[in-house]
């Protein structure tokens, strides 16, 4: 059984990226296997309830608001929209709910009162639930992870070194920070990042090397390729190709051997012939549904045609346990929170 390190060099992991690709695949396709259940893969739909408008300035983001994207601002969703988009994710196969806001941080207002509702709601449908919100405070981890929150995204984006050049809005300690705060409130860490920003590969090498040498990995680490958006300063970046999105996977899954690698953002511009290389480097999840907040994403029946046809299983939800949440919120029903 394949050791779990935390101990990582930057020469190690560069070592393991630049490997022949060949040997990089069935390497990480023999730790991945290790696991029983290697089959079987995550599905998560990813949701906007808040819009646009943000004041951050993440060069790739069609959001921020002073970026002219055609993005138009919308107010928070009603937790009943929130609940219908929920049920259609559930029976189109998704165990997971990611609900993402454009905020800079979570505020404790109104707004904030109605995700806490909403975080009920969806844990109610027996779905483990995921927000990605901005900066939280400790504070507003615990209050999510009281209303039954399972997991917080909170993505690096690139390396501590390339970061300014991507977003000048906050910090790199800024983002651990509030990882820092959501594993406190014993939430499941959900963090990744975003290849093709124009980045160097030591700068996705020292990525997965902070990822990897936390005092816990995240459970979760999505691997996006980055989506040129037209009105963003990154617009005119080349995409990445399949063969970076594999090596970027296999490298997570052998530094990363237990953690959920989910293959995110760029999944339409791959074949399945193409997504099935990433299943076989390691990744075992994905965001499934028409959009991943703002930008396009294969629809449910086309992954599912897919898993058939590569024999691949949704995995259910709470397999690793519920959150501790209190029983009063473990035995709400659907009907009691709508």
């Amino acid at each position: 059984m394949t050791e779990v390190r935390y101990n990582w060099t930057h020469d190690e992991i560069a070592e393991i990226y630049h490997a022949p690709l060949l040997d990089l695949v069935y390497r990480a396709a023999s730790i991945h296997r290790e696991n029983k259940d290697y089959a079987e893969v995550q599905i998560s739909s990813l949701i906007s309830i808040k819009t646009g408008g943000c004041p951050e300035d993440c060069a790739y983001c069609p959001q921020a608001a002073r970026y002219n994207t055609g993005v138009d601002v919308h107010a928070i969703m009603p937790k009943e929209e929130v609940i219908a988009v929920a049920q259609k994710a559930k029976n189109g196969g998704a165990s997971r709910l990611c609900m993402g806001a454009a905020w800079r941080e979570v505020r404790d207002n109104r707004d904030f009162d109605k995700v806490i509702d909403m975080v009920k709601a969806v844990n109610a449908m027996d779905m483990e639930v995921c927000c990605t919100l901005g900066m939280l405070t400790e504070g507003q981890a615990q209050r999510l992870a009281d209303a039954g929150l399972y997991a917080y995204n909170h993505n690096l984006d690139t390396s501590e070194d390339d970061y300014k050049r991507i977003i000048t809005t906050r910090t790199y300690d800024d983002r651990l920070q509030t990882l820092e705060h959501v594993r406190k409130a014993k939430i499941s860490v959900c963090s990744g990042g975003i290849i093709g920003l124009g980045e160097t590969v030591a700068d996705r090498v020292s990525m997965l090397k902070t990822l990897s040498n936390m005092p816990k990995h995240p459970e979760s680490v999505p691997i996006n390729a980055l989506v040129p958006v037209k009105g963003t300063p990154l617009a005119d970046q080349p995409r990445v190709s399949v063969w970076e999105m594999v090596r970027m996977i296999a490298t997570a899954r052998i530094v990363m051997p237990k953690t959920v690698v989910r293959l995110s953002a760029g999944r339409t511009e791959m074949s399945t012939l193409e997504q099935a290389f990433c299943f076989m480097a390691g990744a075992n999840s994905i965001f499934a549904g028409e959009k991943l907040l703002t930008t396009p994403n294969p629809s449910f029946d086309e992954d599912m045609a897919m898993f058939e046809l590569l024999g691949l299983t949704p995995r259910k939800a709470f397999k690793n346990g519920r959150p501790n949440v209190s029983k009063e919120i473990k035995e709400m029903s659907i009907n009691e929170v709508i």
